[in-house]
C-alpha cells in the first residue's frame, strides 16, 4: 500500500461496493469530491489493488443452477503436491464458484453450483471421488441463501 487510506478513498470504496457502476460524476455527488477528484482515486484505488475488478451479479436461478451447494473435502494425503492437484482442479472446475482451505476436520469447503441433483451426483461421483487427490466428501445442499455478496465493513 503506497499510502493510508483517507476519509474520501473509504467513501469511494463503499459507494462502490453497492454500486460498481457509478459514473465518476453520480460518485463526486455521493461523497461531495470533485469528479475529476473521484476519477484520480479510483485510478489509484484500482491501480493499488483496493478494487480487483467489477463484475455484474447474475441470477443463478433464472439461468438454471438451481442447486447451490457446500461441499467439504479431505484429502487423501496431506502434503503440498495433492494440495496443489486438489487447487489446479477447482481452479478448473466452472461449476465451483468459491473454494477455501480451512484448518479443522475438513481441509475444504467449495461452494458449487449444478443444475440439479444429477449434476451434483455426476460432480461428486464422477470428478471428485475419482480424483487421486481426495479421499471423502460429503455435501449439504443450500435451503436458503440468507445473506449474499455482503459489503466489507470498511471505515
Amino acid at each position: 500500500m503506497n499510502e493510508v487510506l483517507d476519509q474520501f478513498d473509504l467513501k469511494i470504496l463503499r459507494a462502490l461496493q453497492l454500486d460498481g457502476r457509478l459514473t465518476n460524476n453520480e460518485l463526486s455527488e455521493k461523497i461531495a469530491l470533485s469528479a475529476s477528484q473521484c476519477s484520480r482515486r479510483r485510478a489509484r484505488l484500482e491501480a493499488e489493488g483496493f478494487i480487483r475488478g467489477y463484475q455484474a451479479m447474475l441470477d443463478r436461478e433464472r439461468l438454471g443452477l438451481d442447486l447451490l451447494v457446500v461441499i467439504s473435502v479431505t484429502l487423501a494425503t496431506h502434503n503440498r503436491d495433492n494440495a496443489q492437484r486438489f487447487a489446479r482442479l477447482v481452479n478448473d472446475l466452472p461449476e465451483v464458484l468459491e473454494a477455501y482451505s480451512l484448518t479443522g476436520e475438513m481441509d475444504y469447503h467449495i461452494k458449487v453450483v449444478v443444475r440439479g441433483l444429477s449434476d451434483l451426483s455426476r460432480f461428486v461421483n464422477e470428478v471428485l471421488l475419482p480424483h487421486d487427490s481426495v479421499q471423502h466428501v460429503k455435501t449439504a445442499i443450500v435451503l436458503n441463501t440468507l445473506k449474499q455478496f455482503g459489503p466489507l465493513p470498511i471505515g
